[in-house]
């Protein structure tokens, strides 16, 4: 039997089976070849300084979609069929910068003044990484990609500020300019990477105990590589006190209809 027949293998599928609670996991390798999007929502009242928050840390928080308030639909050529409430397969609720909540899905939170960003996710450049020979460890070992909050600071806007995070993919030494290449042909979902070896630049003492995510091994011969990631709201909404921010978990991204080799460039 085919070992992946279990994988929802569309877009549409992924949310269909996020819906029902047939996958309850992280979304790393769910839909190969399906863009997936990071989660942030905010009351209408501070949306707009998020988005300038977003502007001012493209790396981090690249901007797909925005809705109107209240909106629970993506534009329809990122998802036809979707509904925001429900179609991650966890969310995290921060309030006053706190994390008050983790809910599968948010009928109880939902109000008719909340926009959702839809923000670029590295799980889409994963499967580009792959066929080009460079190994994608936590995918090996079926976990959560680790991801780490760093000592760089976040262009702040409006009350928006906050450290920046990374998640991190080791990678054999004599692939690390072919990864690069790679994910920097895809800018919308963060691109190429920010740092490359010397975790403790970042201010990351120890690599087997991410803050977010799953730690996976780092074996002779690799370097750690780091990319700007999705997570960083998550961080922002700990560090500016947010009076609300929703998102989604960590690894547990919005699956959409469009194909991660439309977001190439190059």
């Amino acid at each position: 039997m085919d070992p992946t027949s279990h994988i929802p293998q569309t877009g549409r599928a992924a949310r269909q089976a996020i819906r029902s609670r047939a996958w309850t996991g992280p979304t790393a390798g769910l839909a190969p070849g399906y863009v997936q999007a990071n989660l942030a929502i905010l009351p209408k009242a501070q949306a707009f300084d998020f988005l300038r928050f977003c502007v001012r840390n493209p790396k981090p928080c690249p901007v797909l979609d925005v809705t109107a308030p209240g909106a629970w639909q993506p534009a329809s050529s990122w998802a036809e069929d979707a509904d925001l409430r429900t179609d991650a397969p966890r969310y995290r609720v921060y309030r006053d910068g706190e994390l008050v909540d983790e809910p599968t899905e948010l009928g109880s939170w939902w109000r008719d003044d909340l926009v959702t960003f839809l923000l670029g996710c590295s799980f889409t450049f994963e499967r580009a990484l792959v066929a080009a020979g460079v190994p994608v460890r936590h995918l090996a070992c079926g976990c959560n990609v680790p991801m780490y909050r760093t000592n760089r600071p976040c262009q702040p806007a409006g009350p928006f500020h906050g450290p920046l995070v990374v998640s991190m993919r080791p990678i054999p030494a004599d692939l690390v300019a072919r990864a690069v290449q790679v994910t920097a042909r895809f800018p919308a979902v963060h691109g190429g990477p920010v740092h490359i070896g010397a975790p403790e630049a970042l201010g990351i003492s120890d690599l087997a105990r991410p803050d977010y995510g799953d730690p996976v091994p780092v074996q002779p011969g690799e370097e750690p590589v780091f990319w700007a990631c999705g997570v960083t709201p998550q961080a922002v909404a700990l560090a500016s006190r947010a009076p609300l921010m929703i998102t989604h978990a960590p690894g547990h991204m919005f699956v959409t209809d469009r194909l991660d080799r439309e977001l190439a460039v190059g």
